[in-house]
């Protein structure tokens, strides 16, 4: 498994080896000593996740409070989406910034998204499932969203795609608004949280 920091800190892509034969293919999509020695501290899993989703669908801007907050290991296995993090860590050098990745049942790749970022998706294909492995079981009353299309965070949505949002996700604050409600995490914070966890691996 390759295993790649992509452009905020703490965010990772993890690409396995695909061993494919005459029966389909096979591939280690989580290694929990690979993930300590790279991230800096070992993935708790509390909770998985799979949604299944129809070609356009957006999920998210979704994150949560911070402590304790809610990493996700992102994959797509069945279809493509893109899987873009937010940085919303106030006080952070690329405050408000986003990263882009393509997932796909083809490449197989897994996502890493440490606490205190957003985290949304669309679908690529006519439809998707992924799976989220998560640190922290849902708990409504510390997770939070943020419109997924508000022009100010501009994220880099497929132009051609007919969008669908939950009720939920279009009745979402906007990114400034968010801010205003001090719901977002603080850049502090969160690094003061992920040193914790490298102390106590």
């Amino acid at each position: 498994m390759q295993v790649s920091p992509l452009r905020f800190d703490g965010v990772y892509r993890f690409d396995p080896v695909l061993l494919p034969d005459d029966r389909g293919v096979f591939l280690e999509s989580f290694k929990s000593d690979l993930f300590t020695e790279n991230v800096g501290h070992a993935f708790d899993l509390a909770q998985m996740n799979i949604s299944v989703s129809k070609a356009g669908t957006i999920r998210g801007v979704h994150f949560a409070d911070v402590p304790p907050g809610q990493a996700k290991y992102v994959q797509c296995f069945a279809g493509a989406i893109l899987d873009i993090v937010v940085d919303i860590r106030v006080g952070s050098p690329t405050f408000g910034e986003c990263d882009a990745v393509e997932l796909s049942a083809e490449a197989r790749t897994g996502l890493y998204i440490p606490e205190g970022f957003g985290h949304a998706f669309c679908v690529l294909s006519d439809s998707a499932t992924v799976g989220y492995l998560c640190s922290q079981g849902y708990s409504p009353s510390r997770e939070h969203g943020i419109h997924p299309l508000d022009p100010v965070l501009a994220l880099p949505w497929p132009a051609s795609a007919s969008l669908v949002l939950s009720p939920k996700d279009a009745a979402a604050p906007t990114f400034l608004q968010a801010q205003e409600s001090s719901s977002l995490p603080s850049f502090d914070a969160c690094r003061e949280y992920v040193s914790t966890l490298r102390e106590s691996t």
